[in-house]
């Protein structure tokens, strides 16, 4: 960390993990894929026996494979965009969260396999994340709720695609979405905040490892909006937003400043800054926050869908 942050501040109750969240390292893509694997298959399995899961294929150029949880009497859907600074996880790395968000806001969650990076640079992932949106909309009936109530969220690089799913959504003016939920997004490759600066040596998630990601997304092509949502210039008209960050993150600062300009645009917005807390801390379940956390997102979820 920054030398003027202890790691004393972590939440007592994460401090004793640090050690197995991986080193932050994303030079080897392939590596860094088959180490978060393992850690999130250590999870503790889900409570899935009042919810349908199933496997499939969004047709598209190519298919998108995705995995859709349906809570019985569901009542809104949400289009799920996993974390992994676009370059790590998947369908199962992400079971273990979905299956809770799912469970306990009642809301069908389509989780989205996309392409990953640096194999598939940008726009493939938000490519894949716009056709898996524009899917659960067409397909609302069969899923059994309501087109209008249509949610787009992830964590991390996810809900920075969901963010940018939502400015596409937007500009295309197709489909509609009613919400996003953002579970601290990655939002902008300039890293010019104050927490993208300082923190060199924070849990999991450091300044090089965010440099790294973006660097895998874009190549070298400049970003975009829809690349990087924090460069567009008009946020008008976007979703009603639930945001949160971690204490202790590099992208701290810019999705609070996201929220501050969504807010500006006159776009309803909940910011939540979990005090203590790190990237990815929340896979630590047997913590108080990390419990907090997810059962507020569920409940954000929900309250946001129903009705």
């Amino acid at each position: 960390m920054t030398s003027n942050t202890r790691i004393g501040l972590i939440d007592r109750e994460l401090e004793p993990f640090l050690s197995i969240f991986p080193k932050a390292d994303l030079d080897d893509p392939v590596m860094a894929r088959k180490t978060l694997a393992e850690l999130s298959a250590k999870a503790p399995a889900p409570d899935i026996k009042n919810m349908e899961i199933e496997d499939r294929l969004v047709s598209a150029s190519p298919n998108v494979p995705v995995r859709i949880y349906r809570p019985h009497a569901a009542q809104g859907a949400m289009v799920w965009l996993h974390g992994g600074g676009f370059v790590m996880g998947g369908l199962d790395v992400e079971h273990p969260w979905v299956a809770r968000i799912a469970d306990g806001s009642r809301t069908v969650v389509v989780s989205v396999g996309y392409r990953l990076a640096p194999e598939h640079r940008f726009p493939a992932a938000l490519d894949d994340a716009y056709a898996a949106v524009m899917w659960t909309a067409e397909h609302a009936a069969e899923l059994g709720v309501d087109p209008q109530h249509l949610a787009v969220g992830g964590h991390a690089a996810g809900a920075g695609l969901a963010a940018a799913v939502a400015l596409r959504a937007r500009d295309a003016r197709r489909p509609p979405i009613s919400f996003q939920l953002l579970n601290q997004p990655e939002l902008d490759d300039r890293q010019q905040t104050w927490s993208a600066q300082n923190f060199i040596d924070t849990p999991f998630m450091t300044r090089d490892k965010v440099s790294a990601s973006w660097r895998h997304y874009l190549g070298t092509a400049p970003a975009s909006p829809y690349a990087a949502p924090a460069r567009a210039t008009d946020l008008s008209r976007l979703p009603p937003a639930y945001i949160t960050t971690a204490e202790f993150d590099p992208n701290r600062d810019e999705a609070i400043v996201y929220a501050q300009r969504l807010m500006e645009a006159g776009v309803p917005v909940e910011l939540h800054q979990w005090r203590g807390t790190f990237h990815g801390s929340q896979a630590v379940l047997s913590a108080r926050v990390s419990q907090r956390q997810i059962a507020e997102l569920a409940t954000v979820l929900h309250h946001a869908l129903a009705g």
